[in-house]
């Protein structure tokens, strides 16, 4: 079992920067991916950002691209997402996710490839 726990998010203007940060215990070794998926109201959760474990391969969402920065500290376990230049429509609760098991080549945004997650933390930007 690994288990997620999330940090940081709130409120912020358009144009704001927000960090997002996620702590994994547990069975840790056994992690080949980290993510982060949102949900807005009335839409369904989409991919945001993703880092493989032990090669670091980072993927992101067309949507945050050039915005958003992943990050991870293997020592630590920890994940985080900078996100700046926030615009209203990211606002979401955002998910912390881990894969554990065989490593994955490819995107890694499918939430299918996941099987552990967090509670979620609310990102609110305002305009």
């Amino acid at each position: 079992q690994v288990q997620l726990v999330e940090s940081g998010g709130g409120s912020v203007q358009a144009g704001g920067s927000l960090s997002v940060a996620c702590a994994a215990s547990g069975r840790t070794s056994s992690m080949s991916a980290m993510g982060w998926f949102r949900q807005a109201p009335g839409k369904e959760r989409e991919f945001v950002a993703a880092v493989s474990w032990r090669r670091g391969n980072i993927f992101y969402a067309d949507s945050v691209q050039g915005r958003f920065t992943i990050s991870k500290d293997n020592a630590k376990n920890t994940v985080a997402l900078r996100m700046n230049s926030l615009e209203p429509e990211d606002t979401a609760i955002y998910y912390c996710a881990a894969r554990t098991g065989w490593e994955v080549l490819g995107r890694l945004a499918s939430d299918e490839l996941y099987n552990y997650w967090g509670q979620g933390t609310q990102v609110t930007v305002s305009s």
